[in-house]
């Protein structure tokens, strides 16, 4: 074989089901969830940070039937009532780059903006026995070309909301702070806690942490970026503090965390070892 269409997309898992309970999505990759009957809330599990990029982790999602929910997963989808759900999961390197490109999770979208998206699902369905096929990656490449112009389904933010996540996106290493951020924009700072809490779900601080995290995960891909270096691009104190954030954020330290996303799934040596733990104490 001169070239392996499954590195560029190609078909994982698919769930056809009426869900009773809750319903948790894992594995690597894009799900595309199609509601095709009644009405399920649509969550993240894990609302931990993704190098996928500074998505905006949006609090719980109703949607009925005709909406798409894409997602990473662990996604969690709850039937209200009796309900119908396709679920397919997208992987290869197309699905990652589409992934990365979304700007909220979940995802809703509207599936009257993406019309062939609900047939391409059905063959990709069909398509189930034999994953790895020329036939399911074309299917798999011409789904996400299809979701690509999906118009999202999600309530608009509240102008307060979208300015502050703007300010945060582009001013992350140099705000100092929620009571910095809320001054910027003219408001209280208990204002602007309690208007972002009830629209995103979490405070503005811990937004303004999960995206100095997020940014701190796309600079460890280069090894030639120190600790020290990595803290001062991304608004944090020191390494040491660097290090507390993101074990608490992601469970890893920055060093198995960097040796892991560059594939290498090596040990730490016994210097990265003594170095990761000094900054612990």
């Amino acid at each position: 074989m001169l070239y392996d269409w499954t590195s560029t997309a190609a078909l994982g898992v698919v769930r056809d089901i009426q869900p009773k309970e809750p319903l948790t999505l894992t594995g690597e990759g894009l799900w595309v969830c199609l509601i095709s009957s009644g009405r399920c809330t649509a969550s993240l599990a894990d609302a931990s940070p993704s190098p996928a990029g500074s998505a905006l982790i949006l609090p719980p999602q109703s949607a009925a039937a005709g909406h798409l929910v894409l997602s990473r997963a662990p996604l969690t989808l709850t039937p209200e009532g009796e309900s119908h759900l396709l679920c397919i999961q997208l992987t290869g390197q197309a699905a990652v780059q589409f992934l990365a490109g979304l700007t909220e999770l979940p995802f809703l979208a509207r599936g009257e903006t993406c019309p062939a998206a609900a047939e391409l699902l059905g063959r990709l369905a069909a398509e189930a026995d034999t994953p790895r096929s020329r036939a399911a990656s074309q299917l798999a490449f011409a789904l996400l070309c299809e979701l690509a112009g999906a118009d999202s389904a999600a309530p608009p933010l509240p102008p307060l909301v979208e300015a502050a996540i703007e300010d945060i996106r582009q001013n992350y290493a140099g705000l100092y702070g929620v009571e910095e951020l809320s001054e910027r924009l003219g408001v209280s700072k208990s204002h602007l806690v309690r208007t972002f809490t009830a629209a995103v779900g979490v405070p503005p601080g811990r937004y303004l942490t999960t995206v100095r995290v997020e940014a701190a995960m796309r600079l460890l891909l280069h090894r030639e970026y120190t600790l020290d270096v990595i803290a001062s691009l991304c608004g944090f104190s020191g390494a040491n503090y660097l290090c507390r954030v993101f074990k608490k954020e992601t469970g890893q330290s920055p060093a198995q965390w960097r040796a892991l996303a560059g594939q290498t799934a090596r040990p730490l040596s016994p210097a990265e070892s003594q170095r990761e733990q000094a900054l612990y104490i």
